[in-house]
């Protein structure tokens, strides 16, 4: 028998089989994983892409799961075997591929939260189209305010897939589970694109300032108290009132010829302990300190395989 595991968290003893590649599902099944879930992640021969691609993303985001390695369909036999046991199910194939593969909604348990993590759903037009995140993005209408620049966080990967995904899962858990769910990464895309012009077309009490040191600040500073002040500790007061002008280029070359004048820390600690809405443009060092809780490093491929081999037989 595998070994027995303290059980953590509101999912605790619910068993999630993930069959997804790449990071929509690594995602999602990382979120169910810190909320107490065992999760085990079926591979094909070879392992998920990621683990050569970005495995340094690949060992954070799995890093406490295990790994069974399974070849589909001709080894179907095993993954049914292995969706008997499955409280979640998680896939990102294009629509029909996981039935095709034996590993579909109708081989899993009735009893469990089926979840396919799709391009864009079923039943449309697009429904067998490829593509990753910025496609996704691109569909939606999400890049429009910042294209040909890419985004640097992949939001209809990780929110409008990953996240949207564990959403629904839970709901579907929370009402007794026995549940088919299908995610859409563009559809889900759609509401997050921004219909504030003062989030994207630069005014100058959101935007990113150089430095004396040309390291980055940011500004967010939407509310006119918090510019008010802002205005105030940078020695230009008089600006406050030009906030939300029309000619917002001139008001924001003022605050840029103001933050020019000193190193990004001097201006840190100016800031220190006031309600101005600014922050660094950290690297990913510095933002260490807002990293997830790890899990140790991740699995190596197929490390369970063989343990279970022998749980789906006893």
């Amino acid at each position: 028998m595998l070994a027995s595991r303290i059980v953590q968290g509101p999912l605790g003893g619910k068993v999630v089989l993930d069959f997804t590649r790449y990071l929509p599902g690594a995602f999602a099944s990382r979120e169910l994983l810190r909320l107490g879930a065992r999760v085990v992640r079926v591979e094909q021969p070879g392992g998920d892409p990621m683990r050569l691609t970005a495995p340094d993303w690949h060992d954070e985001l799995n890093a406490g799961k295990e790994s069974v390695v399974c070849a589909l369909p001709e080894d179907s036999a095993f993954a049914q075997a292995l969706l008997a046991r499955a409280d979640v199910v998680l896939e990102s194939f294009r629509p029909g591929v996981a039935t095709r593969l034996g590993v579909g909604p109708e081989d899993a348990p009735s009893s469990c939260v089926y979840c396919s993590i799709t391009g864009f759903g079923v039943g449309n037009r697009h429904e067998q189209r490829v593509g990753h995140d910025l496609n996704y993005l691109g569909w939606a209408g999400a890049l429009e305010p910042t294209a040909p620049s890419l985004p640097p966080v992949q939001s209809a990967d990780l929110a409008a897939g990953a996240l949207a995904a564990v959403v629904e899962i839970l709901a579907a858990l929370l009402a007794g589970g026995g549940t088919r769910v299908i995610v859409s990464m563009t559809h889900n895309a759609y509401p997050l694109t921004s219909r504030a012009r003062v989030l994207t077309d630069g005014h100058a009490c959101y935007s990113i300032y150089a430095c004396a040191d040309r390291r980055l600040l940011t500004v967010g500073a939407l509310e006119p108290k918090f510019f008010a002040r802002l205005c105030a500790v940078v020695g230009r007061p008089e600006l406050a009132g030009r906030q939300y002008d029309a000619e917002q280029d001139a008001l924001r070359a003022e605050l840029a010829s103001v933050f020019s004048q000193k190193p990004r820390a001097e201006w840190l600690d100016l800031f220190e302990g006031e309600d101005v809405c600014v922050g660094p443009v950290a690297t990913r060092a510095e933002a260490a300190e807002f990293a997830p809780t790890s899990h140790g490093s991740a699995p190596a491929l197929g490390a369970q395989t063989d343990q279970w081999r022998q749980e789906v037989a006893a």
